[in-house]
């Protein structure tokens, strides 16, 4: 397996010489706050820019806008991670069309049937290429804090880094990632077993290229524009166009929001010259979003009518002050 995404993630974004541990652990926690709070309203954003803009934002105002490899961040992440889901809209697309010639004879059932099981295929594919490039961006990370811990060892990727990283993405996958899967598989668009298949197909065929190639893409959007050219393939109203205004829109602000995050963590530490007070904090904020993972406008009424007495109770004593010197 390739490591060129973990050496761009840990080399080719930030300068080395400008890495510290206090930096990184800003940059990780800014991107654990942005994924859980776009987890918790169903947003499928990329964890790759995330951690990238977190540890962007920390390194800034660590040191400087210059220690930013401007050049890195345009050529590696921002042009490919644009061009990414705009292959994979054109190509499921494409692929797509083919499918409907190919089975045009096909009974509807059957045709379910078949790419049911193709999708066992596509899938693994897609698993096994996510993992050569969603995962070589925490591997990246993990190793950034080692060489900032160790600043004369070279540049090389420990095999127990590699194990954990991908231990924990498919754990988390496992464990949290159905809301995204709820918005890009019934949300954005109804995905029958031919859509899903020309979606995996083209989204692991692209995820294979960029881990080559070093581009650290994001998975969410590559996959989310395969999954809009495959349903596009069948009209545009197969489309939920409100849907897919907030995945871009949360696309387009990743990086900039994360980053101000990573830089205000990075000032707490330093203005607070611990970094307890930054972990605690992301523990709170975790938290509080999970404990309201399941809240809606609908399910907090109760709570607000609380609120709205107590806010009433506390009202009257300085009303009943007013009144009395008034008279």
């Amino acid at each position: 397996m390739s490591l060129e995404v973990a050496a761009t993630v840990a080399k080719g974004i930030v300068m080395p010489e400008a890495i510290t541990l206090q930096v990184v652990l800003a940059g990780i926690v800014a991107a654990t706050i942005w994924n859980l709070t776009t987890w918790r309203f169903g947003l499928p954003t990329s964890s790759s820019h995330a951690l990238i803009g977190g540890v962007a934002g920390a390194a800034i105002v660590s040191a400087g806008w210059s220690v930013v490899a401007w050049d890195g961040l345009r050529e590696k992440v921002l042009i490919p991670s644009l061009a990414a889901p705009l292959l994979g809209v054109a190509g499921a697309f494409v692929l797509m069309l083919f499918i409907f010639w190919l089975v045009r004879n096909k009974i509807p059932t059957g045709k379910e049937r078949l790419f049911r099981r193709l999708q066992l295929i596509s899938g693994s594919f897609v698993a096994f290429t996510h993992g050569t490039n969603d995962a070589q961006k925490t591997m990246g990370i993990i190793t950034l804090a080692l060489l900032a811990g160790h600043a004369d060892k070279a540049f090389e990727v420990p095999l127990w880094v590699i194990l954990s990283s991908a231990s924990a993405m498919a754990l988390g996958t496992y464990l949290g990632g159905w809301r995204i899967v709820h918005t890009l598989g019934h949300k954005l668009v109804k995905l029958g077993s031919p859509q899903g298949f020309a979606a995996e197909t083209t989204t692991a065929t692209l995820l294979g290229l960029s881990a080559h190639f070093g581009f650290p893409v994001s998975t969410t959007h590559t996959i989310s524009g395969s999954i809009m050219g495959a349903g596009l393939a069948g009209g545009k109203s197969k489309i939920r166009w409100k849907v897919t205004r907030h995945i871009l829109l949360a696309w387009v602000i990743t990086i900039p929001c994360v980053a101000t995050v990573g830089a205000g963590m990075e000032l707490i530490s330093r203005v607070t010259g611990s970094s307890i007070v930054v972990v605690a904090l992301a523990i709170l904020i975790a938290l509080s979003i999970l404990v309201t993972r399941n809240w809606t406008w609908e399910s907090t009424a109760q709570l607000r009518a609380l609120l709205n007495l107590v806010q009433k109770i506390r009202r009257k004593p300085k009303e009943l002050e007013s009144k009395k010197e008034t008279l």
